[in-house]
């Protein structure tokens, strides 16, 4: 049975570990505070679940989701993550991680950062243009008229291929954006990026989300732009 590691286990962190535990993995999750400050999700999620450190979620994760803010990501361990595919839903928000200069002048994106953090990870992008609560409320089952898409970017195929494995686990279809690199055409303030799935009919993020197919999701991060053109 995969394990899925969570080192993080904020708002998507544990939406992802509902999601997987309903598709049958195993979950270990873990935050900077400690493992028995996640008893009640752990309670909920059920037997398929354990709390641990974030050095013992990596080491047990088969498949790891980094879910941590931008400033944190040099808390991530390195070691245990070796060789593993780590999803990344990371963002940057200057306001909460403070001003990266390569992010500023947009010579990099925050994946790609992960994976400089990780140098002998296999970086995926994904689940960071979604908001939690529609993250946990649309999935559906492969072939589904009404499944919606999430986007991902890597530089590796095979990681891909796993990723893109475990979202339609999870209930979603997968969209390659690309490479790391391309990563940005979904970041913060994108026209991909979590408001693709916000009703316009209602303009409610609280209200019932809409689907996002794959053309929807093309014709969004086409549009993308810098920051520095907006």
């Amino acid at each position: 049975m995969t394990t899925i590691g969570l080192i993080g286990s904020g708002h998507i962190g544990s939406t992802v570990a509902q999601l997987a535990v309903d598709a049958g993995y195993d979950v270990v999750l873990s935050n900077r505070r400690g493992p028995d400050t996640l008893t009640e999700l752990v309670d909920r999620l059920g037997p398929r679940a354990r709390a641990a450190t974030p050095v013992e979620a990596a080491e047990a994760a088969d498949i790891a989701v980094v879910t941590v803010p931008l400033k944190a990501l040099s808390d991530v361990p390195v070691e245990p993550l070796r060789g593993k595919v780590v999803i990344d839903t990371n963002n940057y928000y200057p306001q909460r991680d403070g001003q990266v200069a390569r992010l500023d002048d947009e010579s990099t994106t925050t994946s790609e950062l992960t994976q400089e953090h990780l140098p002998e990870s296999h970086v995926v992008k994904a689940f960071n243009n979604i908001y939690f609560k529609h993250l946990g409320t649309l999935q559906r089952p492969t072939g589904d008229p009404e499944r919606s898409v999430l986007a991902i970017a890597g530089d590796h195929d095979d990681a891909k291929r796993t990723v893109t494995e475990v979202l339609d686990a999870l209930g979603y279809d997968a969209y390659d954006v690309g490479p790391l690199s391309e990563g940005w055409r979904y970041q913060r303030d994108t026209a991909a990026y979590a408001g693709l799935y916000i009703d316009p009919e209602t303009g409610d993020v609280d209200a019932p989300p809409r689907q996002v197919t794959a053309d929807l999701l093309r014709e969004k991060l086409d549009a993308a732009q810098r920051y520095r053109d907006m």
